[in-house]
């Protein structure tokens, strides 16, 4: 079993990453850190974990663990993947793992220099509904890919909220941009050569809230557009030559709507709906880490994959700033 210690008590980890590790078969969490202690012995409690840290460096020197889950504000990954690699410790960090591609370098060193497992949590990659659209893609189920479109929504203004604090790495992009990208490439095995870009900031947070991409794969294009302040919405559509295949809770499965996928044909005279009754895509994600730890041979999403994916939200940062295609 593959003992994980949780740096903070983040809402993402204790609604559904620890619960996740707890319900895997391969995986256990075995301690909880917080810079207050009171905090991290409550959470510590509600999941039945033995051991309680008042500081992050406590348990990353304690021998109660082999991994950590990272779901700290995103300003802060970077910083503490590198400290927990380098107390020996295999890392899952919660998406994104950085504001910038360069920066995720240092932490390739580290994995490197301390042959550990290092990690992003792009939970999507381990769901049955994305691998089952990755095997109809490569199928050749609706022909020659054409267009892929996209959208990811929600309304959150809450100024304490770190997705809308810019000195903790909030903004649009950061929070749910990368899940269109990262799905797409996923999805196709294809990487975006040029992107064009709209991009608006709130006046007074100054965090972007909506973006409107369209990127350039060579042999199709990815359009869609994200919000931090519009209707929940979540949708991907894969159109291709000789049908269209729909994702249609294609981030947040089962939260946002059914776990379902459609296949339609040329015609739209005939669909097949593929459903997926429980993916358990944050179990998967974990289960998976675990098994990488273990053996070095399990398909998880490497650090080069994460640095590949940011460049692409690195140049949708650039292409809001002028007009016309920018360089991926």
């Amino acid at each position: 079993m593959l003992r994980f210690g949780i740096i903070s008590t983040a809402k993402i980890g204790r609604d559904n990453v620890v619960p996740a590790i707890q319900d895997a078969e391969n995986c256990v969490v075995t301690a909880i850190a917080s810079r207050d202690l009171a905090r991290a012995r409550e959470m510590a409690d509600r999941f039945s974990v033995p051991h309680a840290f008042g500081s992050y460096e406590e348990m990353l020197a304690s021998d109660t663990i082999d991994a950590v889950y990272i779901p700290l504000p995103t300003s802060q990954h970077i910083e503490w993947s590198i400290k927990a690699a380098d107390a020996g410790k295999h890392v899952l960090c919660e998406k994104p793992l950085a504001l910038k591609a360069a920066d995720i370098d240092d932490v390739i060193a580290a994995r490197d220099r301390n042959r550990v497992v290092v990690t992003e949590a792009y939970m999507v990659t381990y769901s049955p509904v994305w691998q089952k659209v990755r095997a109809l893609i490569d199928e050749g189920a609706i022909g020659s890919l054409r267009h892929v479109q996209g959208a990811f929504t929600y309304f959150n203004r809450d100024p304490a909220n770190m997705r809308n604090v810019p000195e903790l790495g909030g903004g649009g992009l950061p929070d749910i941009g990368v899940y269109p990208v990262m799905s797409t490439r996923f999805s196709t095995g294809k990487e975006p050569l040029w992107v064009q870009a709209i991009t608006e900031r709130d006046p007074d947070f100054g965090t972007d809230v909506y973006s409107s991409v369209k990127a350039d794969f060579g042999d199709f294009e990815l359009s869609f557009y994200i919000s931090t302040q519009m209707a929940n919405r979540q949708v991907m559509v894969f159109h291709g030559t000789d049908g269209y295949i729909e994702v249609k809770s294609p981030f947040n499965a089962n939260r946002w709507g059914p776990e379902e996928i459609e296949l339609a044909d040329r015609s739209h005279n005939e669909s097949r709906i593929f459903r997926f009754q429980d993916s358990r895509q944050y179990r998967r994600e974990v289960e998976a880490f675990a098994r990488a730890v273990k053996n070095g041979k399990e398909e998880i999403v490497t650090l080069e994959n994460s640095k590949l994916n940011q460049k692409v939200i690195d140049a949708i940062y650039r292409a809001s700033e002028k007009d016309g295609w920018e360089a991926v």
